[in-house]
């Protein structure tokens, strides 16, 4: 299964560059980031519809649901099982998203109640897709 992330904007914060750098170099092939071009709220959740065409999309978003580190594992490996083919995650630029997108969306997925600057949610979708990958594997990262 292939896993993208399109995410609008590259990050521009240091800690969140290498935080990226850290997490990309753990996953390894497995995972692939796109920026896109921020712009206008309707043309950045268009331009996120269009990227993901095809895919399985899980949207980034405060009001979607919130799982635990184990059920977000647990939803990957159900898509792998489901040979679900392509996952796109949507992260949204700092005015979030269209109503268009999120009824687009196959899943709304929340990292938690409070709003979250979009590099940092970046950095944390790629720690918790690394956990996940670890927690899958039975590889020692996640400690319950």
């Amino acid at each position: 299964m292939r896993l993208r992330i399109l995410t609008i904007g590259k990050p521009k914060l240091p800690y969140a560059r290498e935080g990226l750098a850290e997490y990309t170099g753990r996953l390894g092939k497995g995972i692939e980031i796109d920026h896109l071009k921020a712009s206008k709220r309707e043309q950045e959740s268009e331009a996120l519809l269009a990227r993901s065409e095809g895919t399985y999309r899980v949207l980034l978003d405060e009001r979607g649901t919130q799982l635990t580190s184990l059920e977000f594992a647990a939803r990957i490996s159900d898509w792998e099982m489901q040979r679900t083919k392509a996952v796109t995650f949507l992260i949204g630029g700092a005015d979030g998203h269209t109503d268009a997108l999120r009824s687009a969306a196959d899943f709304r997925f929340s990292l938690g109640k409070l709003t979250v600057q979009h590099e940092l949610a970046l950095l944390i979708l790629l720690e918790q897709i690394y956990r996940a990958r670890t927690i899958n594997s039975g590889t020692p990262y996640h400690r319950e």
